[in-house]
């Protein structure tokens, strides 16, 4: 668990705590294939960091999309801080790459938003570990494409989101759940595509 979360759950109260309970159990099993599958890539090689870049710049360009098409600045005022659209673009440029194709996701709605930021905020908590690797492999072509990976660093847009969670009416929680759940295919496939 998150240092201090246990802390933000308490004073947010409980339908908090349950809703990021179920979100998490709900999605373990995506959670894993993904991770799984993103491990296929050699982050410490040239080559494989462009492929990783390119399969999470195929799901985080989509969802982005789909997030400022329902409205996300209406729930979260500071999504301009957290979109990373532009910080992964930047990435693949200093590669010589782009985005190869994009995968396709639905329409959200206001329960749709919440669930796939809870994917996309969340990965900024693995982003940390990724980066050791990067680090460890030591190749300055790589760590000088890192503007997507240490976007957002440290838990507050994670922490701030959470807080957000649990002051939203928490409307259709099986939509939330299936949304993150589309979120996390949406990266799989981007990954397979890659």
């Amino acid at each position: 668990m998150l240092a201090g979360a246990s802390h933000v759950s308490t004073q947010v109260g409980c339908s908090f705590s349950g809703l990021r309970e179920r979100l998490r159990e709900a999605t373990s099993a995506a959670h894993r294939a993904l991770d799984t599958r993103l491990s296929a890539f050699d982050l410490g090689g040239l080559a494989g960091y462009g492929r990783f870049l390119q399969a999470s710049a195929g799901a985080l360009l989509p969802l982005e999309a789909a997030l400022v098409e329902a409205g996300v600045e209406r729930m979260f005022a500071d999504w301009p801080e957290r979109s990373r659209s532009a910080a992964i673009a930047v990435d693949l440029g200093r590669l010589g790459t782009s985005a190869a194709s994009t995968v396709s996701v639905p329409r959200l709605t206001r329960s749709g938003v919440l669930g796939t930021m809870y994917v996309l905020e969340g990965s900024r908590l693995g982003a940390k570990f990724l980066l050791k690797t990067i680090a460890d492999a030591g190749d300055p072509r790589i760590s000088e494409a890192t503007t997507y990976l240490r976007h957002g660093a440290g838990e507050r847009l994670w922490q701030s989101f959470l807080v957000k969670l649990a002051s939203e009416e928490p409307g259709d929680e099986d939509e939330i759940i299936d949304s993150a759940r589309i979120a996390f295919d949406a990266f799989e496939r981007a990954a397979d595509r890659a």
